[in-house]
């Protein structure tokens, strides 16, 4: 078995970790949203009093269906970071 030495793991978790925040900021959640959700729905949804969504995974859940049936067919970051745009600027929900 191949032990790899502490600051070989400490590299490679830095690496994987930058590697993924560059690939986030590579989405443009925002764009998303523009071209593909607000073509149904404006910002209301979002904003009203009796929201459907009431949880981070609800979020999550509510964006791939949206995406599932209009068949945009993103990948799981672009899902990811149209979730997190949408928390931030709306929900607030605890990560």
């Amino acid at each position: 078995m191949i032990q790899a030495s502490m600051p070989s793991l400490v590299l490679a978790t830095l690496l994987t970790a930058s590697l993924g925040a560059q690939a986030e900021e590579a989405i443009d959640a925002q764009a998303l949203v523009d071209q593909n959700c607000t073509g149904c729905h404006g910002s209301e949804v979002y904003t009203r009093d009796e929201r459907r969504v009431e949880s981070l995974d609800a979020l999550h859940g509510q964006v791939r269906m949206c995406e599932q049936n209009l068949e945009l067919t993103w990948f799981d970051d672009q899902v990811d970071a149209v979730t997190t745009l949408l928390n931030r600027e709306y929900y607030n929900f605890e990560p």
